[in-house]
């Protein structure tokens, strides 16, 4: 499974992958119509029509997702009684957030009353900011392991087949961690423009920025090896 084309049909059929092909959509037209909103207001208002359309339709393909949170508790809540804490406190936000952003959804299209979308708006991104916070740490944690076990193998003089396929897969997971961090970080800055507004986190280059760099990460994550 070499060719691209296999590799992207099998990447847009995870609903994360759709996902962070639509986010993409919905960053570059919000960069694309704060560019233009003065000089081409028609084009403006195009841009920021997409923009709304893909925002809605990744709450549409996030239907259910706060079970992911669940499940990941019941099957690996963590080997260290810090790693099951911190397992707990970022799920625990994470379903927060995906299940109020149902609501948010629904208040939006106008199925339930369109008055609720800020207050269920702010619950949501309380949960992300929360769940964030403590995916970070965990991943930080897991790095400063990985950096210890990788350093215990390369102390050998005379490494073996096992060991150099050890420090491979260690290197490998850093990666997958630092591209963790980096999209929790910038979904982070975009969670705090809705719960504490800012003039860093609400302007628009910082949201288009911090969405591109969370969509782009994600892709490197889920794209089929």
């Amino acid at each position: 499974m070499n060719d691209t084309v296999d590799k992207l049909v099998i990447f847009l059929a995870k609903r994360d992958g759709i996902d962070k092909l639509v986010k993409t959509f919905q960053y570059v037209s919000k960069l694309v119509n704060w560019h233009v909103e003065a000089t081409h207001p028609d084009m403006s208002k195009r841009f920021k029509h997409w923009e709304v359309a893909s925002g809605l339709s990744r709450k549409a393909f996030r239907t259910g997702r706060f079970l992911t949170g669940f499940n990941a508790l019941r099957r690996n809540p963590g080997s260290t009684l810090t790693l099951r804490l911190l397992a707990v406190l970022s799920n625990a936000g994470e379903m927060v957030y995906f299940f109020f952003d149902h609501f948010l959804w629904l208040s939006r299209i106008g199925t339930i009353d369109a008055n609720l979308a800020k207050k269920m708006s702010f619950i949501s991104a309380f949960g992300e900011s929360v769940g964030y916070v403590f995916f970070i740490i965990a991943d930080f944690i897991l790095l400063k392991e990985g950096l210890k076990e990788e350093r215990k193998l390369r102390s050998s003089k005379e490494k073996t087949a096992e060991e150099e396929k050890g420090i491979q897969k260690i290197r490998a997971d850093r990666i997958m961690r630092l591209m963790a961090v980096a999209a929790n970080v910038a979904d982070l800055i975009i969670a705090l423009a809705e719960i504490e507004p800012n003039p860093f986190c609400n302007h628009t280059v910082s949201l288009g920025i911090s969405g591109l760099v969370s969509a782009w990460a994600g892709w490197y994550r889920n794209w089929p090896s």
